[in-house]
């Protein structure tokens, strides 16, 4: 993704030293931290957003997946906006801009003018991720350069597993709104600290062609098929000609991008880079992995709180511990690389993952807590040889000339991903809840009786009814998210299969796009 930006660097200016040198890497990780955080701050919020803005809590994660969406359709203009405009220029436009939608979020009163602030949120912050990374290399002296990526790195694999926790945190004690206005302190240390610091490392400005085309369809097709997908299940999906007319517009669309894009002669995306075939199973691996995974991150907080009866704040501290080891381990996963085939190591996080998922799929209605921790704890485990190995083996699958497109490529795909796991798992959860709960209402063992108990014991008729239907709406709704765990498991097992489609390179390495 990084190096998106990396064709329009110029003569390299000194390096920074000692304390400019400090401040300058905090102020670009900060900067890098945030934007990667809102991914993953509004899920455990998605009730209380759903609540005060009187929507269903499906409706709730539009807020998720608009944001993702977004940021991933940014991703591949970043070279071009930073071309056009210059690297740390662009870097200040998208942290002003992302301040100023963050703020605009937090004062929305209704859902749909939270998901357009989303959408602009998510398409001002999506450059600051390859950008923050770029300015990150350049500042550092040469012999210091990993330094700077592990900072980088650091801050992109904290910032998810300290959304939850934040998220919960702040909707519990204070409101929603809260989630997008702790942003405006961190937009504001990072405008001044990146303006004051990083102007001499600012690049030459070219006037280079945009493919307004290729953004265009891509932007409708993207769009179109995210829409039906998060309105679907609202509509009756294809029994409303609303549904219909955005899979013709999604559908058309694509195979208008495919064409142009592959015919181009300066495309927004690169599609050409498909024709390796170790980048493009890597790709299809690493997406179907991550929105697997992204799902799970979304549909758990989701029942704990609907379901389980976990406040916000104690649903963070369960799917937080998913960082710990993904944390610990990078290091040696990326010590991995190039020692061993590649493909293993890709395969046993995968698994690993996979198994984790039928793990879940044991939970019940009233599970404890560290119950529900134990599988995030040990999924952890995984995450950075799926991360990290799959990233090396799609960027050493290609030409040098050509691991900035396929960068840029497979991190759209897979920000993308995680945005239609999300909104398929969430549909296909309800749609799980209601023939369980169907088949569980024929099957009820003594209702009258139970019935007539409740009313011995103080309740009314409707309290009695209403208790009853609580029960099984809670069972129900647990069958189903059981049941999308073992689908992702499913889904994860058909990723580790792809790795091996994928040839192994003559020489893995982590790649410019690391």
């Amino acid at each position: 993704m990084a190096s998106a930006a990396a064709p329009m660097l110029s003569a390299e200016p000194q390096p920074l030293r000692g304390v400019r040198l400090l401040v300058a890497a905090f102020v670009l990780a900060l900067a890098n931290f945030v934007v990667v955080l809102d991914l993953t701050i509004a899920n455990v919020s998605v009730p209380h957003i759903a609540g005060g803005l009187a929507v269903s809590p499906t409706q709730g994660t539009w807020v998720i997946t608009s944001y993702a969406v977004a940021d991933a359709i940014s991703v591949p203009l970043t070279g071009w906006l930073a071309m056009r405009f210059g690297t740390v220029r662009w870097f200040l436009y998208s942290i002003l801009g992302f301040g100023v939608f963050s703020f605009l979020c937090g004062i929305s009163q209704t859902l749909e003018s939270l998901i357009l602030f989303r959408v602009l949120q998510g398409l001002a912050g999506g450059p600051l991720m390859p950008l923050s990374q770029i300015l990150l290399l350049r500042i550092f002296p040469r012999e210091k350069a990993g330094i700077g990526l592990a900072i980088w790195a650091m801050t992109t694999t904290t910032a998810p597993i300290l959304g939850p926790i934040l998220g919960g945190l702040i909707s519990d004690n204070w409101s929603w709104p809260w989630i997008f206005f702790i942003n405006l302190p961190v937009v504001a240390i990072c405008a001044f600290g990146v303006a004051s610091l990083l102007g001499r490392f600012e690049t030459k400005r070219e006037k280079a062609r945009i493919d307004v085309v290729g953004l265009v369809l891509l932007v409708l097709s993207v769009g179109a098929f995210q829409l039906m997908l998060d309105t679907g299940r609202e509509h009756d999906w294809f029994e409303s000609t609303w549904i219909v007319a955005l899979a013709v517009i999604a559908a058309v669309a694509f195979a208008a991008f495919l064409i142009w894009e592959l015919t181009d002669a300066n495309p927004v995306v690169d599609l050409r880079v498909f024709r390796f075939r170790g980048f493009s199973f890597a790709t299809i691996a690493i997406s179907l992995g991550f929105g697997a995974f992204f799902s799970q991150v979304v549909l758990t907080p989701l029942w704990l709180q609907q379901t389980a009866g976990y406040t916000a704040t104690d649903t963070g501290y369960v799917v937080a511990w998913l960082g710990v080891f993904a944390v610990l381990l990078s290091p040696l996963a990326a010590g991995l690389v190039g020692k061993i085939d590649i493909r293993i190591s890709i395969t046993a996080g995968i698994v690993w993952m996979a198994l984790m998922s039928v793990l879940r799929a044991s939970w019940n209605a009233d599970v404890d807590y560290w119950t529900l921790a134990f599988p995030h704890i040990l999924q952890g485990i995984g995450m950075p040889f799926f991360f990290v190995g799959l990233t090396a083996l799609a960027l050493s699958s290609v030409p040098e000339k050509d691991q900035t497109s396929a960068a840029g490529l497979m991190n759209f795909l897979r920000t993308l991903s995680g945005a239609i796991g999300t909104a398929v798992a969430t549909t296909a959860w309800d749609s799980q809840t209601r023939v369980a709960r169907a088949e569980m209402t024929g099957h009820l063992n003594d209702a009258s009786g139970t019935m007539e108990r409740l009313q011995a014991a103080g309740l009314t008729l409707d309290q009695a009814r209403a208790a009853i239907e609580r029960l099984v709406e809670t069972q129900a709704a647990t069958v189903g998210v059981l049941h999308m765990f073992l689908w992702s498991g499913a889904v994860f097992l058909i990723a580790a299969a792809a790795v091996w489609f994928a040839p192994l390179p003559k020489k893995v390495v982590m790649g410019s796009g690391h």
